[in-house]
């Protein structure tokens, strides 16, 4: 089996742009995020499941309302807890089939909430994707098309920024850097993490 790369950092931090880069050095990437939008797709059991807990109004057209489901469960901590414990191990099980199939030399699983649901106990290193607050909120802001309260309210949510960095194997800084700078530094850290096989 590869050596598992564990790749998170904040929202905004820039962590899809890294994945992309290491796609393009012929890395392959498991994007918790997808495993995560694949286990409740239409005709999943999961999904029958969370329609049957939520009501049939949780569904647009036979798939999942996500921004329904997302709107319920910020406010209700029984229901966000009943939807972890059945989502929680279907995702990990199928993250575990895809990091098993990899046949890159190490295998990326980018996940932006690694630390708080637990994933880097499956990972030989982790790779932290760092940017400083204001930046972080002015690009998630003009990203998502969402309000500054709504991604504070996310960063809140999320592990702090000196935590995360704490228990980081590496760190790739994205602070005000060129897209070509940041290649740079994953062709860089590419090649040391090749070297650890």
């Amino acid at each position: 089996m590869s050596l598992i790369i564990g790749l998170t950092g904040g929202i905004g931090s820039g962590k899809s742009t890294v994945a992309n880069l290491f796609k393009g050095l012929n890395i392959e990437v498991v994007d918790a995020d997808i495993v995560a939008r694949l286990v409740v797709q239409k005709g999943q059991p999961a999904l029958l499941n969370i329609s049957k807990y939520f009501g049939l109004d949780i569904l647009h057209k036979g798939e999942l309302n996500r921004s329904k489901l997302r709107q319920i469960i910020f406010t209700d901590i029984q229901k966000k807890a009943w939807l972890n414990n059945l989502l929680h191990p279907l995702i990990r099980a199928e993250m575990l089939v895809q990091l098993a199939q990899a046949k890159s030399d190490y295998v990326i699983l980018e996940a932006p909430l690694l630390f708080e649901n637990g994933l880097q106990s499956y990972c030989d290193q982790v790779v932290v994707v760092d940017i400083d607050e204001p930046l972080q909120i002015a690009r998630a802001t003009s990203r998502d098309n969402t309000t500054e309260a709504q991604i504070k309210a996310i960063i809140n949510s999320q592990i702090s920024r000196e935590h995360r960095l704490k228990k980081a194997n590496f760190v790739i800084d994205n602070n005000g850097v060129s897209l070509t700078q940041l290649e740079s530094s994953v062709i860089a850290l590419d090649k040391q993490l090749r070297a650890l096989q």
